[in-house]
């Protein structure tokens, strides 16, 4: 194995976040010259069709000289969010009687029940042609 394949294996410090169906993990690694850096991985897990699954992973490397900048920015994205739309989760997986708000519709174009009416879709059905995959 490469000093490269050691150096990855080597933990230092590390820590897991679990949230739903990604985990961040948090790890110290050391340079070639023994100084630290760190390693953020999303690894994400997706299930194929046949009940198997997969992860997805993404990795960020930051390193000392970049610490500060980061850690502003960062405080500066995530207070502005928690500025603006509070800390409270809104969204459609976290929240069972989540309404998508489309900002362009009138309550005259939407049905009982909170469906989407589309004049277009009125008659949508007669437009509808069967097609047999055979004849292609």
């Amino acid at each position: 194995m490469s000093d490269h394949g050691m150096m990855e294996k080597e933990e230092i410090f590390s820590k897991v976040l679990r949230a739903g169906r990604r985990t961040y993990f948090f790890d110290v690694r050391s340079t070639k010259a023994g100084d630290y850096y760190l390693t953020i991985t999303e690894s994400k897990k997706f299930t194929n069709d046949d009940g198997s699954f997969h992860y997805k992973k993404h990795k960020i490397y930051l390193y000392k000289e970049d610490f500060n900048e980061f850690n502003e920015i960062l405080k500066e994205m995530t207070d502005y969010i928690i500025d603006e739309k509070g800390d409270e989760v809104i969204s459609e997986r976290h929240q069972k009687d989540f309404k998508k708000e489309d900002y362009n519709t009138t309550s005259d174009d939407v049905a009982e029940g909170g469906e989407f009416m589309d004049d277009s879709d009125s008659d949508s059905a007669d437009k509808f042609t069967d097609i047999n995959f055979e004849d292609i």
